[in-house]
């Protein structure tokens, strides 16, 4: 390859390979703005208006399935095809506010946290609670993940500083697997392989641990303070960004008014603040995520809620006006977005609880 051709590109920036360039001839060359086009909103789901919706995620591997956790104590399970989209079920059993939830990789459970001080398991196909578990602390619980090698695992956050691995078949934390952060723990995110798990807390900083698959047990390694006392509400890790970029990267929003991308740099789970987008976040507890599909153009697209009621799409690796698109539709601050697995719905919800379904422009 002739490596002159590419100096003069911007430092950072990535070089094509050969096969990037023929999986982008396959895409038709289209570039993001063009792919990330929006013909407008889908449907709207209002069934938790009043209260916020702090998450909604589509089932793994899914088009057409979609859960949404609401502060008014309850979890929706929607379905967008066959038309009319409509609520399938809702997971009724929390006393208090749902602040988080998960589907399982094989998506036949959700397990949710709450205010509670409780987290639950559902059978998604019924809606049945199959067993309650109490915070070890008996502390509010604001956030949850699955351990994606091991779906018996689940690690929580809680109000009292403290993560837990909890055996969702035992209804047990398991021995080795909690540890206190500096703060109340908001956020939680694996790498792809289960090995290193990053947690943030209303102080500001992200620790990473190390997790042995065989035992659950957690060895914290890393801390890095984002900023001093703002709260980290989103964390998402990507292997991949891109097919030319081949970075881990973690994606962060931590009320400073930014979405924060940080390059993984080493096994530990330490972090190199890679790049920032400007979003309004200083108060909610506002989320990101990568676009799901490995990118066939150059770069490779963010997503994010933000406070001034806009959803916005950003390309990680354009060097200025990084801003692919902005959905407006909100009348209040958006929380939380995800896409379906083929990208062509996303979703949004916002503190006044209500939930857009955008549809892409079909090309």
């Amino acid at each position: 390859m002739n490596r002159t051709s590419y100096e003069d590109k911007s430092p950072g920036s990535v070089v094509p390979t050969s096969v990037a360039e023929a999986s982008r001839a396959m895409a038709g060359d289209t570039t993001l703005s063009e792919n990330y086009a929006f013909a407008g909103m889908y449907h709207i789901f209002d069934q938790h208006v009043d209260e916020a919706v702090p998450k909604v995620q589509f089932a793994n591997d899914d088009k057409n399935r979609l859960a949404c956790c609401s502060l008014d104590g309850t979890i929706s399970v929607c379905q967008l095809v066959p038309t009319p989209p409509a609520v399938l079920r809702v997971l009724k059993g929390h006393s208090r506010g749902v602040t988080d939830f998960a589907w399982s990789l094989s998506n036949d459970i959700i397990v949710s946290t709450a205010l509670d001080a409780t987290m639950r398991i559902w059978a998604t196909d019924s809606g049945k609670c199959i067993r309650e578990i109490p915070d070890p602390d008996g502390s509010e619980l604001l956030c949850c993940t699955f351990q994606p090698m091991n779906n018996n695992l689940t690690v929580v956050g809680n109000s009292k500083h403290n993560v837990h691995v909890m055996n969702i078949s035992t209804g047990k934390k398991v021995k080795g697997g909690s540890s206190k952060l500096t703060g109340r723990v908001l956020a939680l995110s694996f790498d792809s392989p289960g090995r290193i798990l990053w947690a943030g807390d209303d102080r500001g900083s992200i620790f990473s641990f190390l997790f042995d698959m065989a035992t659950g047990k957690l060895t914290k390694v890393k801390r890095l303070v984002v900023s001093e006392g703002s709260s980290i509400t989103s964390i998402s890790a990507r292997t991949w960004i891109s097919r030319e970029a081949r970075d881990p990267s973690l994606l962060v929003n931590a009320c400073v008014n930014k979405l924060l991308l940080y390059r993984v740099v080493d096994n530990e789970g330490t972090l190199q603040l890679k790049r920032t987008f400007d979003i309004q976040q200083s108060t909610n507890p506002i989320h990101s995520t990568f676009c799901p599909l490995m990118s066939f153009r150059q770069g490779a697209c963010v997503v994010t809620g933000s406070e001034d009621m806009c959803v916005y799409f950003f390309d990680v690796e354009r060097a200025t006006k990084a801003i692919v698109n902005k959905l407006q539709g909100h009348s209040a601050a958006v929380l939380d977005v995800s896409f379906n697995c083929d990208e062509s719905l996303l979703a949004s919800s916002d503190t006044n609880g209500m939930v857009i379904i955008w549809r892409r422009e079909q090309k």
